[in-house]
């Protein structure tokens, strides 16, 4: 696929992606912690939905279409890492509960104006320059 329709593919899906984000109101913090604090369970059925979707997308996709339709060919990933993943993904829920705000959420929020969501993407860039510059690079800690 040439690059100037991939890039407008990008767009588009990041595009919905961020107004789903606002639809479901995730990019509240005080919505999502609400949620994380079992007081509101409508992002349950944001959550369920979109795992839902992706699972069927990831399940059929490869099976239906001969290559992605933004893609050379399908892949799968290998496992390694298992031990840095799981520890990112802790730190991650960790930083979540705190705050109640993730990458997406947050970038969307942007979007919306609203602007102190600003400091929490300042600390989850640090956090990854930080990780990158220290551990990155490190297969064989996994």
């Amino acid at each position: 696929m040439n690059k100037p329709l991939r890039t407008l593919a990008i767009l588009l899906c990041g595009g919905l992606f961020g107004a789903g984000l606002a639809i479901a109101t995730m990019i509240q913090p005080e919505v999502v912690l609400s949620f994380l604090t079992f007081s509101d369970f409508g992002l349950l059925l944001v959550l369920g939905g979109a795992t839902g979707i992706a699972l069927l997308i990831y399940q059929l996709g490869p099976k239906v279409l001969n290559k992605p339709l933004v893609g050379d060919s399908f892949s799968k990933r290998p496992e390694v890492g298992v031990k840095q993943t799981l520890t990112g993904a802790a730190l991650f829920g960790v930083g979540w509960g705190l705050c109640g705000v993730c990458p997406g959420p947050a970038i969307a929020g942007l979007g919306a104006g609203n602007w102190p969501l600003l400091i929490a993407l300042i600390a989850m860039f640090a956090g990854g320059y930080v990780q990158g510059r220290w551990f990155g690079g490190s297969e064989e800690n996994s």
